[in-house]
């Protein structure tokens, strides 16, 4: 027996990257997964395949969560496909190239504030009222709110909201069992991270980080399946780092 069987899982954003690392590891580990794409249903149908290789489930659902009303359906789109659902991880998240302050419109700063911090409220509320005593909860932030940086205003905002929702869930849901952390990557390899840096960027990131290289989404995922699993019942209301060092 795997060490997730019998568990149900929902992972925002899972069709790619960090997010698609997340549900193969969850996948391997036992557990059936729900996890969304916002548009590209052929790289979700790629990890529905993988993980039916693995000999997992995993069903993607098409979900835009900036919508009205596409969060709740989601939760309970999963629970009729699984059943009640044990682990919630949000991972999805809107990222833009560096706009300042100054030059931050509000419907990108609405925006971002829907995905990275209204669908989570959304998602944890539903988890809240739903989610069996035991439960798991575990969202992904960003390194930026630790060190941040120039361009970031909307999407830290938005993360920085992410993460006092965790410290407050986990206060309120605990007495249930329920924990509920916070995961904050630094920099990882995935296409969106070299679609949007230069080699000397990354370059200068893996230099400045005491592992020397940048970090990989299986890190990251790996973390997650601890905080998701029965060893992490002590582990509640924290924000883990996931950065080899640099922060």
């Amino acid at each position: 027996m795997t060490v997730l069987s019998g568990r149900k899982a929902v992972v925002t954003g899972g069709s790619r990257g960090i997010g698609r690392a997340i549900v193969e590891r969850l996948a391997r580990d036992g557990a059936q997964v729900v996890f969304t794409y916002a548009e590209n249903a052929g790289a979700a149908a790629e990890v529905e395949k993988a993980v039916a290789e693995l000999g997992g489930a995993a069903h993607a659902v098409r979900a835009d969560l900036a919508e009205p009303g596409a969060a709740e359906r989601l939760m309970r789109e999963a629970e009729e496909r699984l059943g009640a659902v044990d682990i919630l991880v949000n991972n999805a998240a809107l990222t833009f190239a560096p706009a300042g302050l100054a030059d931050t419109d509000d419907e990108l700063y609405d925006r971002a504030m829907a995905v990275n911090a209204k669908a989570v409220f959304l998602t944890m509320r539903h988890a809240a009222r739903h989610m069996p005593d035991g439960g798991r909860i575990v969202n992904i932030s960003t390194l930026n709110t630790v060190r941040p940086a120039p361009g970031t205003t909307a999407y830290v905002a938005s993360k920085g909201a992410l993460e006092q929702l965790t410290a407050v869930a986990a206060q309120e849901l605990g007495p249930r069992g329920i924990t509920v952390n916070t995961v904050s990557p630094g920099a990882t390899d995935t296409d969106l991270l070299r679609g949007t840096n230069s080699e000397e960027n990354l370059a200068m990131a893996a230099a400045l980080t005491p592992l020397r290289r940048l970090g990989q989404p299986s890190d990251v995922a790996d973390v997650v399946a601890f905080l998701s699993g029965p060893d992490a019942r002590w582990v509640t209301g924290q924000n883990i780092l996931v950065t080899g060092g640099l922060a």
